[in-house]
């Protein structure tokens, strides 16, 4: 799809005015009582409503305009970069804790992390197509890359080690300590303060710093699978942006349902198997090879079934084990019977 360079500047100046304005709500400056404040389910309810309604708004425009392929591809890109970033949030929701972001300034710093994952993912984008065009044989190495990340995530989760892992001790949060002397607590939303002459780095900045580090590998791991739906840049860029903007929203909606979602790493999992999959066959195909080609509306299909069972599964499995809490009993003695 040839998109004009105009179209490009206005839809990038859209998204930032969007932000701006969501910042700016947030922020309350008519009020009196004015500065971040805390979300509620009820807001971020809202909010994640309206973030999805505008991405379906853009997907059915660029439907209009540019064809049922091109509405298709944007679709299938989004379900899968939203999907992804329901598991991106349990990693956002272990910085949070570990830092202890105070809960009003946590939508600022996932705004600031949100803008960071986007530039980062322009850039990646960029690169991408650049590789596409001048070798096509990277869909063989996307592929197989995507098919041992789907691994790798079955593996992490049945091993524990994400839980184990802490986000906030990277390298470049050490680096940034190393330097710079650290306040303990939290200034307001300062990512520097000075003390006795002496200018320190918040809690604020090294949060940041690490959610930027955080956002670098989601888009190593992202980027890729959405190269294997569409190789048109303007749609890799939008369905990424549309995926990320709502991702503060999501987060407070499911930051109290993180342990429900029993079964997402499984259906990640199959996703990446499968866009990965995808690429192999594409690349066999360019190469003369005679392979079965799997379409777009297959993969819209395939991935918005995969993640339909994963949630439905996660959300049965979680009341099963609630039901099953409820039955057990603890006697005096400190044993439990089951009635």
């Amino acid at each position: 799809m040839n998109v004009p360079l105009w179209i490009w500047a206005a839809t990038i100046a859209a998204m930032i005015l969007i932000l701006a304005l969501d910042l700016i709500i947030v922020d309350r400056p008519w009020s009196k009582t004015r500065g971040p404040m805390e979300f509620g389910m009820k807001q971020a309810s809202w909010w994640a409503v309206f973030y999805i309604g505008l991405a379906v708004v853009f997907g059915l425009g660029l439907m209009y305009f540019g064809g049922g392929t091109a509405g298709a591809e944007y679709f299938a890109g989004f379900v899968t970069e939203k999907s992804l970033s329901i598991d991106n949030l349990f990693v956002f929701y272990l910085l949070l804790t570990g830092f202890a972001v105070p809960k009003k300034y946590q939508h600022e710093v996932l705004l600031v992390g949100i803008v960071i994952a986007i530039v980062m993912r322009g850039i990646f984008i960029v690169l991408g197509a650049q590789v596409i065009n001048a070798w096509s044989e990277v869909f063989y190495l996307f592929g197989v890359f995507l098919i041992y990340t789907g691994y790798k995530i079955i593996r992490d989760h049945l091993k524990g080690d994400e839980e184990d892992k802490d986000f906030t001790q990277t390298p470049v949060v050490r680096l940034v300590k190393r330097f710079w002397p650290v306040t303990k607590d939290y200034h307001g939303a300062s990512m520097t303060v000075k003390l006795d002459g002496r200018r320190h780095v918040t809690p604020m900045l090294l949060v940041i710093v690490a959610i930027g580090v955080i956002d670098l590998v989601f888009a190593v791991d992202s980027i890729p699978a959405i190269f294997g739906l569409t190789q048109d840049a303007y749609i890799v860029f939008t369905a990424n942006a549309f995926a990320l903007m709502g991702l503060r929203q999501l987060y407070f909606l499911l930051a109290g349902l993180m342990d429900r979602l029993a079964y997402i790493s499984w259906g990640l999992s199959a996703i990446m198997v499968f866009i990965g999959v995808k690429m192999i066959l594409h690349a066999l195909h360019e190469n003369g090879v005679h392979v079965i080609e799997v379409g777009i509306g297959t993969s819209l299909t395939v991935i918005l079934g995969i993640m339909t069972v994963t949630i439905i599964g996660s959300l049965i499995k979680s009341r099963s084990d609630d039901g099953e809490d409820k039955q057990v009993e603890v006697e005096p003695d400190g044993s439990t019977d089951r009635s």
